[in-house]
């Protein structure tokens, strides 16, 4: 229990951590998009290696069948509302005008709660992969928590430029973020937990329910954004994304 909290935490922090880089410092926006690339890469290895294959390892292929394609389809469902919410481009985008007279900023606190509910939305399903990893008394998967960590840098960074541009206090952003950080350690603890008794199947099929979300995500949100500010070549840093992971999970 204590390792899916440290663990999750640990990897859920990172956005925590983008978001005072962002609040800081200016970082230049092929920068993120290297970054995103990277983590885009590395979750696309890590959900490969660690949770379809092992699925398929203790379940069948209509256990993983199920839990992927539902998960993605789960995921683009929110997503599409979200995205009417202002969470969905939006918390991904770095290059909004600030918001000046009141029926904006009005506009702009809507558009910044999207944001915010859409970056849960991204986090928690890779925190539960953290968790899910640790069932049966299982070590970490340091793979996950690496590829999760990387990604969660990028989420940080342009979500936070997203809030202070709908209007939100540097204060502000930091409680809501630690709130982010404080929902996928959670996360974390009830993927470890909740299914610890549950078979195969169930174990197979939730997994693979996180693993279809996260790759729904990273192509409707990260990798777009990631080719808009870092161009052609975040192409390759995605592949060493991809070999990292590979390299980490036989590592």
């Amino acid at each position: 229990m204590w390792g899916a909290l440290f663990w999750g935490t640990l990897a859920a922090s990172a956005t925590l951590l983008g978001a005072i880089i962002a609040l800081k410092f200016s970082i230049p926006k092929r920068i993120i998009g290297y970054i995103m690339a990277l983590g885009a890469g590395a979750l696309i290895g890590a959900t490969t290696y660690e949770l379809l294959e092992e699925s398929l390892e203790i379940s069948g292929f209509k256990e993983v069948a199920i839990g992927f394609l539902g998960g993605a389809l789960l995921f683009t469902i929110l997503d599409y509302f979200i995205s009417h919410k202002g969470g969905g481009y939006q918390r991904k985008e770095a290059d909004r005008k600030l918001v000046k007279d009141s029926k904006q900023q009005d506009d702009g606190k809507t558009s910044g709660m999207g944001i915010f509910i859409g970056s849960v939305m991204d986090t928690l399903p890779e925190s539960a992969m953290i968790g899910l990893s640790l069932i049966g008394g299982e070590s970490v998967s340091l793979a996950l928590v690496v590829s999760v960590f990387i990604s969660n840098i990028p989420e940080g960074l342009s979500s936070t430029v997203g809030l202070r541009q709908s209007g939100f206090s540097k204060k502000k952003i930091i409680v809501m973020w630690s709130l982010v950080v404080f929902f996928s350690a959670l996360s974390a603890l009830g993927g470890a937990t909740l299914l610890e008794s549950a078979s195969n199947s169930i174990k197979a099929i939730v997994s693979c329910l996180a693993g279809g979300a996260i790759i729904a995500m990273l192509a409707s949100t990260m990798m777009p954004q990631a080719y808009k500010e870092g161009g052609p070549t975040v192409g390759f840093v995605t592949s060493i994304g991809v070999f990292i992971s590979l390299w980490l999970h036989y590592l």
